[in-house]
C-alpha cells in the first residue's frame, strides 16, 4: 500500500491565474446622484436633520466593512464622494456617533464565498449576491427584507 501524497497542482496559464489574483483586490463602489443625502423637512419644530437615515446608513456600512473608526469614515466618504463628482457634505464623526444610536439597521446573515456588490442608490442600501440569485433562480422567497430606507438580500 502506497503512501498518502498530496495533489500537486501547476498553473498552465499564468496570464488568467494573474488577472484572477488582481481582481481579488478590485473595490468598486457607487453613489447614485438621486439619492436622497439630505432629507426633506421634517414639518416638526426645532432643528432639522442635515442628513438622511440612508447617508448616515452608507457612512457606517462603510465603517464596519472596512473596519474604521468614525474620524477616518468621515475622511474615506468625503474621498469617495469627491471621486464620484458628487459635492455632497459629509456627516462629521460627532454626528456619525450620535445618530449610529438611534438607527435602526437589521443585517442578515450573508453566507457564500462570491463577491459582495454594495448598491447605493436613492432607496438607501442594497446588498446583492448569491443569496437573492438563488431565490429568484431556484423560487424562493423573493422579497427582500425591508428595513427603513434600506433594503438587504440574504
Amino acid at each position: 500500500m502506497s503512501s498518502w501524497s498530496p495533489t500537486k497542482y501547476q498553473t498552465k496559464n499564468w496570464p488568467s491565474y494573474n488577472t484572477a489574483l488582481k481582481q481579488r483586490g478590485s473595490l468598486s463602489i457607487w453613489f447614485d446622484p438621486e439619492m436622497t443625502w439630505e432629507p426633506p423637512p421634517s414639518g416638526k419644530r426645532g432643528v432639522q436633520q442635515d442628513y438622511s437615515d440612508a447617508a448616515i446608513q452608507a457612512c457606517l456600512t462603510l465603517k464596519v466593512l472596512f473596519g474604521m473608526p468614525l474620524r477616518q469614515t468621515t475622511g474615506f466618504v468625503e474621498s469617495l464622494l469627491r471621486l464620484a463628482g458628487l459635492d455632497w457634505a459629509v456627516p462629521d464623526y460627532s454626528t456619525l456617533s450620535r445618530r449610529q444610536k438611534t438607527l435602526h439597521v437589521s443585517l442578515s446573515y450573508r453566507g457564500g464565498t462570491g463577491p459582495l456588490n454594495l448598491l447605493i442608490d436613492s432607496t438607501g442600501i442594497k446588498s446583492k449576491g448569491e443569496g437573492e440569485w438563488n431565490a429568484r433562480k431556484h423560487g424562493g422567497s423573493k422579497s427582500n427584507q425591508a428595513i427603513g430606507t434600506a433594503v438587504y438580500a440574504a
